[in-house]
């Protein structure tokens, strides 16, 4: 959606490897808004993203306006199944909706081989794959690791929102995916036991108020009981009026 950072970078990185041939697409999406003043307020520096795709080589870049993807009397839309029914589909009603018919028009207008997304958005990765899948698309759907900044933020273009010290404060993020890791590499396998952990370290900043958090099944996104090594961490954090979300598996390295 714009606002380039080196996560998206990283995903033209990684198109390079599988095709001779990169396309961009770049699109605020209305549709997978639920609040219009995220929508409003979600960044647009469209000359730098230009820019920044024509610095890495970038082949092509596709940039509809919201009018040539929505045309009056638009009124198809896809609709997708059980992975999209909690989490950022339970806190951001329509949200999914929105993704999945956008990504299904992007894909039909760039008609890739390959399509690269981040594992930031975990969940909105897992039901583009079942989109593909499901719609007989014949698309590879790759997805790339999260890229961080230093202290173990995951880089997002909604960071550029947060204040100094809201950007401070955000670090309870990945320090309460760093307390379930390590706790988990310390023995521990209950998921309620390895949510009050995390939980408690996002509460102790007061600048922050936490949206979820739980441990899943990476493939279903279903809760678990117990964490095993393959088992996901899944977090949304408001940090000020900016929302946050990350996730790690519960056996990754416990670092920030």
């Amino acid at each position: 959606m714009g606002a380039l950072h080196a996560g998206h970078l990283a995903l033209v990185d990684e198109a390079r490897k599988h095709a001779d041939i990169v396309v961009v697409s770049i699109f605020v999406n209305p549709l997978q808004f639920d609040v219009r003043a995220d929508f409003d307020l979600y960044p647009r520096p469209i000359d730098d993203d230009l820019a920044a795709c024509d610095a890495i080589g970038v082949d092509a870049v596709y940039a509809p306006t919201a009018a040539a993807m929505y045309p009056a009397g638009f009124d198809t839309h896809v609709e997708p199944g059980s992975l999209a029914h909690g989490w950022e589909g339970t806190h951001r009603v329509g949200h999914f909706r929105g993704v999945t018919t956008v990504v299904a028009k992007l894909l039909a207008a760039t008609r890739p081989d390959v399509a690269v997304f981040g594992q930031k958005d975990a969940q909105q990765l897992a039901v583009i794959r079942r989109m593909v899948l499901d719609l007989d698309l014949g698309i590879d759907v790759i997805g790339v690791p999260t890229i961080r900044e230093p202290d173990g933020l995951a880089l997002s273009s909604r960071n550029t929102r947060l204040t100094l010290a809201e950007r401070t404060a955000a670090r309870c993020i990945p320090s309460a995916l760093a307390a379930i890791r390590h706790a988990w590499h310390a023995g521990e396998r209950d998921a309620a036991t390895l949510i009050a952990i995390g939980s408690a370290t996002i509460a102790a900043e007061p600048m922050a108020r936490s949206e979820y958090l739980a441990i899943v099944d990476p493939v279903t996104f279903e809760s678990v009981a117990i964490a095993g090594p393959d088992a996901l961490i899944v977090v949304a954090t408001w940090v000020g009026d900016v929302r946050l979300i990350d996730n790690a598996a519960v056996s990754s390295p416990a670092t920030p």
